[in-house]
Order: C-alpha cells, then structure tokens, then sequence
C-alpha cells in the first residue's frame, strides 16, 4: 500500500498537532516522551489543541507544560501528514515549530525528560522513524511539506518529502 492509496480510503480530514524544537547555536532541544504515545523517544515537545486554540497557542502551551518553557518567535518550518494503516486514530498533521528565543529554562516533567543535542549527532535510532527523512532539511534552513505512512511496528511504508518555500496553516 502507498500513501495516494490509503488517502484514497480516508473520510475524514487529519487532526492536527504540533511540534515545537527549541534551537540554540549547534544544538536542538530534544525531549524524551516518558509516557502516552511517542514514550521512549526523543521528540520535540508538542500535542493536540484544546477546544478552540490555534495550532500556535497549542505549541505555546504544549512546551509551557512539558518543559516549562515559554517559546516566543515561533517559526512554522514543517506540516507532516502522518497516516498509521494498523491505527488510523493516530492520523494526524503535525505542524513543526522552531523557536531561537523563548522563556524560562527547560526542565523535566512527569512527561518529558529534555535534553541539548548537537545537531549533527541526533539521536535518530531512538527517534521517530520518519524524522530521518525531514528534520534535518530543517535543520538545515529548508522548509518541509511531507507526508508519511506507517506500517506495522511503525516501519515508514511510503513517504514524500518537499523542500517549499512557503508553508500555509
């Protein structure tokens, strides 16, 4: 199966979520999911909106409570459509933030456990599989529109990466 198939079988549009990557000098901030879904893997912080938030107050708020961090110039620098054949509630569009400035310093909670990498070391086996294929050109100054499609043990069975030089929310 391939992502235009399973799109094809979809009736509903994707969710959406975020992800919000702090950015100093050579280093990303990473963090380690300690539980719920993503647990054991290095990620950025990030979750799913509540009632009426905008994907940006979501990121906000999302790295307040799992790093307690405030990030400000938030820079929209991915949107990730991840479809999950074996669990299709997990389908969703992800939209990837960066932040150079922020508030406070982050700290571990009962979900995250954050941690400085530098940027050309990431810890890419005990990350999700598909951040192979597009967080570096991030990384790197592009911006990235992808989609991806999960298989059993979340192996990526089909993807599709574009470097864009604008992104729409």
């Amino acid at each position: 199966m391939n992502i235009v198939e399973y799109k094809k079988a979809i009736q509903f549009p994707l969710r959406q979520s975020t992800l919000c990557f702090l950015i100093r000098d050579d280093e990303i901030l990473l963090a380690m999911k300690k539980r719920g879904f993503g647990k054991d893997r290095w990620n950025g912080v990030g979750g799913k909106p509540d009632g009426e938030e905008t994907i940006l107050e979501t990121a906000i708020r999302e790295t307040q409570e799992e790093i307690e961090v405030t990030p400000n110039d938030m820079e929209v620098v991915a949107i990730l459509d991840f479809y999950f054949v074996n669990n299709p509630d997990w389908n969703q569009q992800v939209v990837a933030y960066f932040s150079r400035n922020w508030v406070g310093e982050p700290k571990e909670t009962e979900e995250m456990r954050p941690q400085w990498h530098k940027k050309d070391q990431l810890p890419i086996e005990a990350m999700w599989p598909d951040d192979d294929f597009w967080l570096n050109p991030v990384i790197n100054g592009s911006k990235v529109k992808a989609e991806f499609l999960f298989g059993e043990n979340d192996i990526v069975m089909d993807h599709n990466v574009m470097e864009v030089e604008v992104l729409d929310i």
